[in-house]
């Protein structure tokens, strides 16, 4: 697959790696003056040098979209000074890596690509991106996070041989930085390590120089500007850290699932009830400042790489799917129950493909409902085939629901109004409940429900 990577230091070099490795196409973006630390084990270092070899990898700094497209032909790595993130229109990835790591989101947002991971904290899974990779050393360090946010930023480094903010190189002054070290120096505690706007930095503990901002960088006072290992490995110096293998493994593992799931789901939105017990066309009721039906289809673009259908019988509706590439198949007949909607929006489906692994019927009043919801009913359908998976609390059961292929058929011959629940019933052992905050699992039947 074609991943777009933001960043290009060295957590997001150990990235690239997994997924170098695993045989992805991949561009990288930096800044015009790149601030990685650990530089000699970063791509990060082609935007000044050209090119930059990291163990099997070399990235190659490039201008266009033609120069990118001949590096990753040649099996190489693009790095691309790009801060706004511009190449993803002619890009076009499967999958975004936001490894900027600035500890809050400069920008991206889960409809920028099929699937979209989000590094560290200042992400929410569902919101921002459809999952985020712990970044914090620990027990979690490199953990898929399928709903929530990784743990917050505590300004204090992770702890390396007993030191923590120890092992920080800052600048003393705003300035011009003059390291007085090499990465792979060793130096004792009190040394005059760097100068910064002519001021010397002394280093806080005795070990080897691990990282070290490039001469002539423009600093700020108290930036990071370099990092000191007490292991005193000079061989760490020059390969990812076993931090940036563990994030990237993490990513690798999202990738990699979202590949095999591409392509293979559907969603179908049921959206033509007749309002009865409203009392109106409720779906045009205003939720939180927009109408009812366009909740549903926000939550629907997130997911990108599975096709999406929606039933209705309402212009308005149409046009508004469409415009955010849903196809809508037109039901005039909602008084006829449920059952006509989601069969019309199966057989809609089936007649662009039929070898669906799954398919995920979700209703159009739950203004409530978190996208990441759906893609955990999505991840354990995968996972589980045969299976029909549904939101829900404790034991009880609701929408959305992912059918397996297995029970298509029974679909299709459902008639009136009560869904796809008969058939649940008679296949108890095969229902799954991803579960979800009551909150989210409630519908807008009458008015007073708004």
């Amino acid at each position: 697959m074609k991943i777009l990577i933001r960043g290009a230091g060295d957590l997001a070099t150990g990235i690239a790696s997994r997924l170098y490795g695993a045989g992805h196409q991949i561009l990288m973006t930096e800044i015009e003056v790149p601030l990685t630390v650990r530089r000699t084990v970063a791509l990060s270092r082609a935007v000044y040098e050209g090119s930059a070899q990291v163990e099997e990898m070399l990235g190659v700094l490039v201008k266009d979209q033609a120069g990118a497209e001949q590096v990753i032909a040649d099996g190489d790595i693009a790095v691309i000074v790009d801060e706004t993130v511009s190449c993803r229109e002619w890009f076009q990835p499967d999958v975004i890596v936001d490894a900027i790591l600035a500890k809050r989101n400069l920008g991206t947002k889960i409809t920028d690509a099929p699937f979209v991971i989000g590094v560290g904290p200042g992400f929410t899974a569902g919101v921002d991106c459809n999952c985020v990779v712990e970044t914090k050393r620990g027990h979690t360090l490199g953990n898929i996070i399928w709903k929530g946010s990784a743990i917050p930023n505590t300004g204090v480094p992770g702890n390396v041989a007993g030191y923590t903010i120890e092992r920080l190189i800052r600048a003393a002054a705003d300035g011009i930085l003059e390291p007085r070290v090499q990465i792979g120096d060793y130096v004792e505690k009190g040394q005059t390590v760097a100068v910064t706007g002519g001021m010397p930095v002394y280093a806080q503990m005795s070990g080897v120089v691990r990282g070290m901002l490039q001469a002539g960088a423009e600093v700020t006072r108290n930036l990071k500007i370099g990092d000191i290992d007490a292991r005193a490995e000079v061989s760490h110096c020059y390969t990812i850290s076993d931090k940036a293998r563990a994030i990237g493994g993490g990513v690798l593992e999202a990738v990699t699932g979202f590949e095999r799931m591409k392509d293979r789901f559907a969603i179908v939105i049921l959206a033509a009830g007749a309002g009865t017990r409203f009392g109106g066309n409720k779906l045009n009721a205003l939720v939180k400042n927009k109408p009812l039906y366009e909740h549903t289809l926000d939550r629907v673009q997130a997911f990108g790489a599975f096709p999406a259908f929606i039933v209705t019988g309402s212009e308005e509706i149409a046009r508004e799917a469409e415009k955010r590439g849903i196809t809508p198949v037109k039901n005039t007949e909602p008084e006829k129950g449920i059952a006509l909607s989601l069969t019309m929006g199966l057989h809609r489906a089936l007649e662009m493909r039929t070898d669906w692994r799954g398919i995920l019927f979700s209703v159009c009043d739950q203004p409530g409902l978190d996208t990441s919801t759906m893609q955990q009913i999505f991840g354990m359908s995968f996972r589980h085939p045969g299976s029909i998976v549904c939101a829900g609390s404790g034991t009880r059961t609701g929408n959305p629901v992912c059918w397996d292929e297995a029970y298509f058929q029974e679909l299709l011959e459902l008639t009136g109004d009560e869904g796809g629940r008969q058939i649940m019933r008679r296949h108890k052992d095969k229902v799954r409940i991803v579960q979800a905050d009551p909150e989210e699992l409630k519908d807008i039947d009458r008015k007073e429900d708004l």
